[in-house]
């Protein structure tokens, strides 16, 4: 069975069941929508070796109803210090011109901990980044490094041990305050899209509209299909469409009530990687069309380039850069950066300056570097002898016959459009290059190369010089 179970974003509340159950009094509505996911959770295989409360947890992680959002929460009495709800209007329903409060999302210095057989075990340590209104945000990753678990906590399933989660210049999480996930103004589209098995496309997009007539429900839901292009679906049942028609179904649902913030939990990992760059791009008009505010989670970095306007790499927990994709992509920050973004290759290098003009000579000749900005990064990179590693992307190498510098194919991946080459220097050092693909090589074989570098990326001379992913 299809599991609903990890998150009705697009309901204006989002009720945890189970383990954390509702302390507020429920609207019936809500009632028997709870009633029906207990049912459900009793009744279901939901997998060998889960239990009911996890089962309940993950069913629960839907905004169940709009109640919640368009009427004054009232703070359980076991929490006092529970904040008050995030109130926020439609983002795409906004006046126009009207002027942005500040940050729409912002998260300082947050801290997450989760207990071990060693002791607790910090996940996150000083995460700090902040959204501007109507940006797209993106946290890029490998797995383990904390991006999911920082999603989580923004979304409300997971308290943070330090820091602070704002949203629109509100405090919705730290260790003293805490908003319930249903108060925070926030949709989720998770993983798996949790769309409800038993209710067609309309069902499912308008299940979070509870507070508005059947006139304005109807409306509000035949928008949302035509934005993401479902208008001829409504009466199919979510097994009926594709992976991808599924993802446009849960995106609507999640934007149906206008949260203040939209969090994506690595949303295209279960689609084909060929639909998963066009749906992201697709999606980014959708976004911008709505004027969202969105964040997600990926560890893929080509979705993260189309879709985001920031992006921040993460590793161990907290952001080694937050920028535009293009200065992570051109000028890395860090070592760690420049080799989890892209391809390319590390070389020995030595800086030289004459004349005011700064170069770095390496064994295949010299890079001037045209760039202040670059120019200033190379100097601070430079130990007292001048040594520094520069990064080459593969678009930087040029296959050139008529070039003296020669280099040994020793691997090529046939790319389409373009061969990847891995080429071997006479110091036995190796660098890769993109080659069009009516240049076929054979391995063994010595071609002619030259470099253009628009952007001379240099880095500390620590680490041996070596090949990113090759």
């Amino acid at each position: 069975m299809s599991q609903p179970a990890e998150g009705d974003a697009a309901s204006q509340s989002s009720t945890t069941i189970g383990a954390a159950a509702i302390s507020a009094p429920m609207p019936a509505s809500v009632a028997r929508v709870v009633d029906e996911a207990r049912s459900i959770v009793r009744n279901d295989d939901f997998g060998a070796g889960t239990d009911a409360v996890d089962s309940m947890m993950r069913f629960g992680r839907m905004r169940l109803n709009a109640n919640y959002m368009h009427s004054s929460p009232t703070p359980s009495s076991d929490d006092p210090q529970r904040g008050a709800a995030v109130q926020s209007p439609p983002q795409g329903d906004a006046a126009p011109g009207a002027p942005a409060p500040g940050p729409a999302l912002e998260v300082r210095d947050l801290a997450v901990a989760f207990d071990g057989p060693a002791g607790r075990t910090r996940v996150i340590e000083g995460l700090r980044f902040e959204l501007k209104r109507g940006q797209i945000g993106c946290l890029l990753g490998p797995s383990g490094c904390g991006k999911t678990t920082a999603l989580r906590t923004i979304a409300g399933f997971v308290r943070p041990d330090a820091g602070e989660v704002l949203i629109d210049g509100k405090v919705i999480a730290s260790p003293r305050e805490w908003v319930e996930p249903e108060h925070r103004g926030v949709g989720v589209v998770f993983q798996d899209y949790a769309l409800f098995p038993h209710l067609d496309v309309e069902a499912n997009v308008g299940f979070g509209l509870r507070r508005v007539s059947a006139a304005q429900r109807r409306e509000r839901v035949a928008r949302m299909l035509a934005l993401v292009g479902m208008g001829d679906y409504r009466s199919r049942y979510p097994h009926e469409l594709s992976g991808g028609q599924q993802q446009r179904v849960a995106l609507a649902r999640a934007l149906a009530p206008g949260p203040a913030l939209l969090l994506l939990d690595e949303p295209f990992s279960n689609l084909d990687p060929d639909l998963r760059e066009r749906l992201a791009m697709e999606l980014r008009e959708i976004l911008n069309e709505a004027r969202t505010t969105a964040l997600l989670v990926t560890h893929d970095q080509n979705e993260a380039f189309a879709m985001a306007d920031v992006v921040g790499v993460m590793t161990a927990g907290s952001i080694a850069q937050w920028d535009t994709p293009y200065r992570l992509y051109h000028r890395p920050l860090t070592r760690e950066v420049a080799d989890f973004v892209g391809l390319g290759s590390f070389l020995q290098g030595r800086l030289r300056e004459r004349d005011g003009i700064s170069s770095v000579e390496f064994e295949l000749g010299v890079l001037p570097i045209r760039s202040r900005t670059d120019q200033a990064i190379a100097s601070a990179s430079a130990d007292a002898h001048g040594e520094v590693v520069i990064l080459l992307r593969p678009d930087d190498v040029i296959h050139d016959d008529h070039s003296p510098l020669m280099a040994e194919v020793v691997r090529k991946a046939f790319r389409g459009a373009q061969f990847l080459y891995s080429l071997r220097l006479p110091s036995g050092a190796e660098l890769l290059a993109l080659v069009p693909s009516h240049h076929n090589h054979a391995i063994g074989e010595h071609i002619g190369i030259r470099f253009d570098a628009d952007h001379v990326v240099t880095f500390p001379a620590r680490e041996r010089a070596r090949a990113v992913r090759a």
